[in-house]
């Protein structure tokens, strides 16, 4: 049902009518739900209040599918700029960067060049940058990339996303954990077909929680990105009987979602790290998100109908 559910919502989304609307209705329809403001210093406001209430952060610079090099490099040098503010203003964040909005698809070579300046960045601000993971036909590419990187800068400040409902993650994630990598663990996101990923979400539970147990016990830094509490249960008990410390794992969940889950572990000593998207290309991040969950779906539905 909930495969069903987010076919057809990215389905509509993806319509022209619907974009449109939605653009143009963004305010109403609660899009500051789930994007942190068009702008880094908005974006930035938000950090700081996440902060101090114990919460770290992952700024993400809204944006994909770019194929004209000059947007890639602007769109890379946006990205520069919130690791250069997350190292002056000593705030407790790190980068997550798609890369196909630094022009992956068009100049894989180039994008590579963008890739080594962030990365570099976040070295000289003592900070992390993440590869998101996209839909499954990048996959092997998007890691092949992350290898370059890792060759020449080592995992220290650079990490990358496993998507539990895929197949061949569990070989992914072994070979990830042959570097150290630090790795998030997200169910995925994207209209996947049944002969790369799991449809059902008992097989896909089941995966996540198979992978984020075996980066753990591998001794590997893990984020557990997921809001189900029964997950994250699972891993609490998995955590507390085998003596997996804390520093060694965090949570991380979604701006906008589960607030009072993400308040309610920091209290009780974890770490939580919220994914904060900013910029004005939200219309792909947020069609996903009401995808994801009737209830945000019904959430939009009521802007819709406020007058």
């Amino acid at each position: 049902m909930n495969s069903l559910y987010r076919r057809i919502v990215l389905k509509l989304a993806g319509m022209g009518a619907v974009q449109s609307r939605f653009q143009k209705y963004g305010s109403r329809l609660g899009v500051r739900r789930f994007v942190a403001g068009d702008s880094l210093e908005e974006a930035l406001e938000q950090v700081k209040s996440m902060n101090s209430q114990g919460l770290e952060v992952t700024l993400d610079y809204l944006g994909e599918s770019i194929v004209d090099p000059r947007l890639a490099g602007e769109a890379a040098d946006q990205m520069i700029r919130a690791l250069e503010a997350i190292g002056n203003q000593g705030l407790n964040a790190h980068l997550s960067v798609k890369l196909t909005q630094l022009g992956f698809q068009a100049d894989p070579l180039l994008c590579l060049k963008h890739m080594e300046r962030i990365t570099g960045a976040a070295k000289y601000y003592n900070t992390f940058v993440r590869i998101d993971m996209e839909d499954s036909t990048l996959t092997d590419s998007t890691l092949e990339l992350f290898h370059s990187l890792a060759e020449r800068f080592g995992t220290g400040h650079i990490g990358v996303v496993i998507q539990a409902y895929l197949y061949r993650s569990p070989q992914d994630l072994k070979q990830l954990g042959d570097l150290g990598t630090n790795v998030r663990i997200v169910k995925g996101a994207y209209h996947e077909p049944a002969e790369v990923a799991f449809t059902k979400k008992e097989d896909v539970d089941r995966q996540y929680l198979e992978l984020a147990k075996a980066h753990l016990a591998g001794g590997h830094y893990t984020a557990v990105a997921t809001h189900d509490e029964n997950l994250i249960a699972e891993i609490k008990a998995y955590t507390s009987l085998f003596g997996i410390p804390r520093s060694q794992f965090e949570f991380q969940m979604l701006y906008g979602i589960a607030s009072s889950l993400q308040l309610r572990l920091v209290e009780e000593g974890y770490r939580v790290r919220v994914y904060t998207p900013f910029g004005r290309q939200w219309y792909p991040y947020y069609s996903r998100r009401i995808a994801e969950r009737p209830a945000n779906l019904w959430f939009v539905l009521k802007g819709l109908l406020r007058r």
